[in-house]
């Protein structure tokens, strides 16, 4: 019986842990390659949406200190906590993650 009960209690603990908000979630101020300024919004879902050309939606996961977006057009971008401060980092599709990447901005998040 207390087998079932604490097994019980760490499904729980597990489930609630996977829904507890990342800090990421929100709205962030960006700008694209030509330095235009732009919004990502981030929901509690993994949804990803941006106020940059039309329909730019696609989804995003919390990877260590940063949120990593994989858009639907095949770029990635990545809004990274940097000891406090934010920094957003895009790279164009079929690009490494690990490579110099093709824009990045200070990303504030919108109040």
């Amino acid at each position: 019986m207390r087998v079932a009960v604490t097994a019980a209690c760490l499904v729980g603990m597990t489930s609630f842990a996977s829904l507890a908000a990342s800090a990421f979630e929100g709205v962030w101020k960006v700008k694209d390659t030509a330095g235009r300024p732009f919004e990502i919004t981030l929901s509690s879902r993994g949804v990803a949406k941006a106020t940059r050309g039309k329909g730019m939606t696609g989804t995003w996961k919390e990877e260590g200190n940063a949120a990593v977006i994989r858009w639907k057009t095949g770029w990635t971008t990545k809004i990274t906590n940097e000891g406090g401060q934010y920094r957003k980092t895009a790279y164009r599709k079929g690009q490494a993650l690990d490579a110099p990447p093709a824009n990045s901005s200070d990303a504030e998040r919108a109040k």
